[in-house]
């Protein structure tokens, strides 16, 4: 997308992600690469202007570019990398997932209910059609206007969600909004691992809050996430523990028990496997890249954790 990409340089001149005007919109403009690092996509949908990242989960590999989008219907723990310059940033425009919005689409299709049917998944990139190219432009022209992006901006965004619900392949905004049984149930069980991350959560009590069997729980949530659920535990409990050390000042160990590890030593272990370095070395290295002013750094330790 040649045209955004010029788009995308005027608007977001800061290094970093940004909101415009618009709500649930954000800018971000990077200017140095990213080798392969864990993050935390929260639900999205994100298309490049210029460069291109890689999304890995599990054994499978997600490209989106230029001529590719990114949509996300939960949060999802991947690892991403990107090549940048400050001669050739990464530059992209992320819109926030909201499920009312997706509903009302959907009802005003007049479509039937599909509470039932194939769990899909809940991450893809798909290849951008020209419509959803044209109204992701359109949007971006019209953030150059604050007048513009008051009235327009909502109307533009609805229709780039609905232009992304008619493209979509495996129907996972489809189904959560027209809310699929058996996708809501996994997508409720997410939900309740990000508020209750720091209990003792096993896979019994999970998937007796499904209302499903251990097996079809674990097949379903796997499906959904790209993890099993176990392991999507372990990960927001790891991404949650930097942010404590980063932003709240605790260290390895007082992280470790506030988000539920009952061994300190297990903990080191699993975080250095996670991330490359210890929990003390990690949470250091992370404060002194933020003292020297470095914005890449600063907008990857919000609480989305990642914005595209």
């Amino acid at each position: 997308m040649p045209h955004l990409a010029e788009l995308l340089d005027k608007l977001g001149t800061n290094e970093g992600t940004h909101a415009v005007a618009v709500p649930g919109v954000k800018v971000t403009r990077i200017s140095k690469p990213e080798r392969r690092h864990p993050v935390l996509y929260e639900p999205m949908i994100v298309f490049i202007g210029q460069s291109s990242k890689r999304v890995y989960l599990g054994g499978e590999v997600l490209r989106y570019d230029a001529d590719h989008y990114l949509a996300l219907s939960v949060p999802i723990p991947v690892e991403c990398e990107f090549e940048a310059s400050i001669d050739k940033p990464l530059l992209a425009l992320s819109l926030a997932v909201e499920p009312g919005m997706l509903a009302e689409i959907l009802v005003t299709l007049d479509e039937p209910d599909r509470t039932e049917g194939a769990v899909p998944r809940g991450i893809y990139a798909n290849a951008t059609p020209l419509e959803l190219r044209n109204a992701v432009v359109r949007l971006v022209e019209c953030l150059a206007s604050t007048d513009d992006s008051k009235i327009l901006g909502r109307q533009i965004v609805r229709e780039i969600v609905y232009r992304v619900l008619m493209d979509e392949p495996g129907g996972t905004l489809r189904a959560l909004a027209s809310r699929n049984d058996q996708f809501m149930r996994i997508a409720r069980v997410v939900q309740q691992i990000h508020a209750e991350y720091a209990r003792p959560l096993g896979v019994e009590e999970l998937a007796k809050r499904a209302g499903m069997s251990v097996s079809a729980f674990h097949h379903n949530f796997k499906v959904v996430t790209a993890t099993s659920p176990l392991q999507y535990l372990k990960n927001i409990r790891l991404h949650q523990a930097r942010l404590l050390m980063v932003h709240s000042g605790h260290n390895a160990s007082t992280a470790a028990t506030a988000v539920g590890y009952e061994s300190a030593s297990q903990f080191g272990r699993e975080f250095k496997r996670m991330f490359g370095s210890s929990p003390t070395e990690e949470a250091a290295a992370i404060r002194a890249r933020l003292a020297t002013g470095d914005t890449q750094t600063r907008d990857r330790w919000v609480p989305e954790m990642a914005a595209g």
